[in-house]
């Protein structure tokens, strides 16, 4: 999104950076929170029938199997699909905005870049119920939403390529980052559950 949501671009389409990316960040915590409850929401009775020590070691399992399919040759299942680029030169910018934000929210309604998706995915089903999936899936996509604001000050062709580049410079160790958070929870719910299981 850092290429299509930005004040350049915005500009050029004749449409304000701050209405488009305001839509954006709204919709795609919304995206998040409604994959997020359904998961919570059918997969409830089932979390619960495996209570939580079984569940926090499932989610473990998912964490460590996400992490071993990134770092081998393989490919996480997922399809190639992006977000409709054709929309920008079709609709307002608050439209694509959302429709951008909603989809990427969702998490799986576009390319699955990393494991750690399916290990979200994998803690709003197990949350045991809509609104804890939901509260899951709105945190993603927040998180998934936020880096649109560092184009705020990429407001000419330059600074939008020094970002660009920064961007690029930065894939290896946000890459690493995302590995050390999911290798942290699956160590934090493994010495959750060996030393007794939450209160």
């Amino acid at each position: 999104m850092l290429t299509s949501l930005n004040p350049v671009g915005e500009a050029a389409r004749g449409q304000r950076w701050t209405v488009t990316v305001t839509a954006y960040l709204v919709a795609s915590p919304l995206g998040g929170a409604l994959v997020g409850g359904l998961l919570g929401a059918v997969a409830a009775p089932a979390a619960r029938a495996l209570g939580t020590t079984a569940a926090l070691l499932v989610l473990a399992l998912v964490a460590v199997v996400g992490l071993a399919v990134d770092a081998a040759p393989l490919r996480l299942p997922s399809w190639r699909r992006q977000v409709d680029e054709r929309w920008l030169d079709t609709y307002r910018g608050w439209v694509y905005g959302g429709g951008f934000g909603l989809q990427l929210g969702a998490a799986v309604a576009t390319i699955v870049p990393a494991s750690i998706t399916y290990v979200v995915l994998a803690a709003a089903a197990l949350s045991g119920s809509a609104g804890r999936g939901a509260a899951v899936g709105a945190v993603f996509g927040l998180a998934r939403a936020l880096p649109v604001l560092a184009t705020r000050a990429a407001d000419t062709p330059q600074a939008l390529r020094a970002l660009h580049r920064r961007v690029v410079a930065l894939d290896r160790p946000v890459r690493r980052t995302a590995t050390a958070v999911q290798l942290g929870v699956a160590a934090v719910v493994l010495a959750v559950v060996l030393t007794g299981g939450p209160p």
